[in-house]
């Protein structure tokens, strides 16, 4: 508890200086977010009796699933379980059901061949994916072709699409635009300006912690899997998209 309370407080102070690194990867081409889930946010303030439920689905491999240190699965302080919160918090009148379609191990190219079947069954309103710590093993032009599927695919159906770039493995070298981490990460942003959909960029949010004085091992619970203060890092991006 006295770590989460230190690594809250080191967050706060470093908050400037993260949002201009992680602003520079969410600017350009990609959807302004005073824009893109304006919709949403008008019905996530609907009330009773005209409001209706809001569906998210997480999709993607085990850093959404809920994977600490495996095999250990902590739901309850992954992403998408603390997202969830947060946004009750802010839309105190929403039904959100948020649903994980995470699997372990999996990457992009297996996730988008289940896409139809498993995350549009649910009818989500909007649909987050997370697949880079996996795609390294496919090469990026086969990650590339399963992000472009899945993110037309959503787009067919009028569905909101957010692309996370990772958390980081800490076997990967965070200042080589070489390692394959990196280039899969860009890659992604990539994806976001194309497409002009929203981009949660938790690998600048991981660097500009480390960058501005944290340890890397703070947000770790593993090597290639964040603990609580990670998925914290991930969700404060995530609410970026939904100021109040």
């Amino acid at each position: 508890m006295k770590n989460h309370i230190a690594f809250v407080c080191t967050l706060l102070i470093l908050s400037a200086s993260f949002y201009c690194l992680a602003n520079e990867s969410q600017t350009g081409g990609i959807t302004e977010k005073s824009v893109y889930f304006a919709d949403i946010d008008s019905l996530m303030q609907v009330k009773w009796p005209d409001n209706r439920t809001i569906t998210i689905v997480c999709h993607g491999h085990s850093v959404p699933a809920g994977y600490f240190e495996t095999p250990f699965v902590d739901t309850f302080n992954a992403y998408p379980h603390l997202w969830h919160r947060a946004l009750k918090e802010r839309y105190p009148f929403a039904v959100i059901n948020v649903i994980v379609t995470g699997i372990g191990g999996e990457d992009a190219e297996r996730g988008a061949n289940r896409f139809e079947q498993d995350v549009l069954t649910h009818h989500p309103d909007i649909i987050t994916i997370d697949y880079v710590l996996n795609d390294r093993g496919l090469g990026l032009e086969k990650a590339r072709q399963a992000w472009e599927s899945m993110i037309a695919t959503a787009q067919a159906h009028n569905i909101k699409v957010i692309l996370l770039t990772p958390t980081v493995d800490k076997g990967s070298d965070m200042n080589d635009a070489t390692d394959p981490l990196n280039q899969h990460a860009q890659q992604v942003r990539d994806l976001a300006e194309k497409y002009h959909v929203a981009l949660v960029d938790s690998y600048a949010a991981f660097k500009a912690y480390v960058q501005n004085g944290g340890q890397l091992d703070d947000l770790m619970s593993q090597v290639n899997h964040p603990n609580r203060n990670g998925h914290d890092l991930v969700v404060k991006a995530l609410m970026e998209w939904f100021p109040e």
